[in-house]
């Protein structure tokens, strides 16, 4: 009912409530990636703490990033089956759970649970496919643009909360640190419950783009059970734009969350830098990856999506190569940070408008879901092994330099998938949409 009065209540202002679902998905996605980077923050003070090795935490960490992205294509299924609003106030609440249990927390193990299980649960349930689900069932117009805000959440994440949670743990402690996250996940949890609803028919609207027909029948969604993701893998499987995105997306998990956002600030106290300016560089990233992810998507709404994909993975692996050369100074890293942020997540759009193109909008939050189990099971893989390069080499280095030359091989990937041929779709007024 609360839905319905703002949706009206939008309409007279010519306002579509389709923009109101990309606000709260928007916060949704933005609490959870706060949630995802502060462990890494943390990871130097808990070793302090309870003697920990930098393997053994990002073990747990690992696991984070491991069910983060498994969770994908059955996310798709929950969402399906039993509402947008359910799953993510339900992630929500573990996510914020899991925070706040975290600082009762002394042994590895209970780590595990907390951040390891309920963390990659609770995230996992709104990860990027929720996303892509938005934007394809809300948005016919400005899809491409919405999917590059939404990506784009995760570096506001970082940009507006890491560097205050390193100085709340400089001067205060790790454990009042998560008191935001678990402040951000109740009051999402609430926005989300009085205002998400499943599709535009749900409130009497067709898609931002789309013309509303009142005497239309909505066609009913096809039947989801969790055989139904094995059945799109197997089916996307003999596809070869399937597998390329696959691999291209595991290295860009590879390349991003699971180095850098875990540990970039581990790395820089190898340089003498302490945990506030580390912190202060990842929200630069921040700042500019969310101009570059928005502008990711104004791009692949008109431009060959491969082509940007080959340009994000070249520059990103570049800028890798540089990174243990930067000398860790404020000139070297913000020339990192620049070149580094620009593409951390603008791969995003383009690989979502490819997956689209290629399967079709009814499936591509459950093929996208296991192109980004893909990315997360990347992202683990180099949280574990860049933590074990630290332990027994005592450096990151090659661990930069693996991860950067796997992105200069995704590059050169992308441009072996054929160019999808999609019809152009003409937009409507939005105003005449939501009437």
């Amino acid at each position: 009912m609360f839905a319905q009065q703002v949706s009206t209540w939008l309409q007279r202002r010519g306002i579509h409530y389709s923009w109101v679902m990309a606000a709260v998905t928007f916060l949704t996605m933005l609490t959870m990636s706060a949630a995802l980077g502060l462990p890494g923050v943390i990871l130097q003070p808990l070793s302090h703490e309870f003697g920990w090795t930098n393997e053994q935490i990002s073990s747990a960490l690992a696991l984070r990033f491991a069910l983060y992205g498994l969770m994908g294509p059955f996310a798709a299924v929950l969402m399906e089956r039993w509402g947008l609003r359910a799953v993510m106030c339900t992630g929500l609440a573990l996510v914020g759970a899991g925070m706040a249990l975290a600082t009762l927390a002394t042994q590895l193990w209970q780590l595990f649970i907390l951040w390891g299980l309920m963390l990659g649960l609770g995230t996992g349930l709104t990860a990027l496919v929720l996303g892509a689900v938005v934007a394809n069932r809300w948005f016919t117009a400005r899809r491409g643009l919405v999917i590059g805000l939404l990506t784009a959440s995760s570096a506001t994440g970082q940009l507006a909360f890491l560097p205050l949670a390193a100085w709340i743990i400089e001067h205060a402690g790790w454990r009042y640190a998560v008191i935001p996250i678990f402040a951000g996940s109740a009051l999402v949890a609430l926005l989300a419950l009085c205002l998400v609803r499943n599709r535009p028919c749900d409130i009497g609207l067709a898609p931002l783009g789309e013309a509303f027909v009142p005497d239309s029948t909505p066609v009913a969604a096809a039947a989801m059970t969790f055989r139904t993701p094995f059945v799109a893998l197997r089916e996307a499987s003999g596809n070869r734009t399937f597998w390329i995105l696959f691999g291209t997306f595991f290295i860009c998990g590879l390349s991003t969350n699971g180095l850098v956002q875990t540990h970039f600030v581990s790395l820089c106290a190898d340089y003498g830098l302490t945990a506030v300016p580390a912190a202060s560089v990842l929200a630069m990233m921040g700042a500019f990856d969310f101009f570059g992810t928005i502008l990711s998507g104004w791009l692949s709404d008109r431009y060959d999506n491969r082509k940007l994909l080959f340009w994000y993975y070249g520059l990103r692996g570049l800028s890798l190569f540089w990174l243990p050369h930067s000398t860790f100074t404020l000139y070297g890293l913000s020339i990192f940070a620049m070149f580094y942020g620009l593409d951390w997540i603008a791969t995003v759009p383009p690989t979502v408008k490819l997956a689209g193109a290629s399967f079709g909008k009814e499936r591509v939050g459950l093929v996208f879901g296991w192109i980004f189990a893909a990315h997360q099971i990347g992202a683990a893989t180099a949280a574990y092994g860049a933590g074990l390069t630290r332990t027994l080499l005592l450096t990151y280095t090659p661990a930069l330099y693996a991860a950067g030359g796997a992105c200069l091989l995704a590059s050169l990937a992308v441009m072996a998938m054929r160019r999808p041929s999609v019809a152009p779709v003409a937009t409507v007024n939005p105003v005449s949409s939501a009437s």
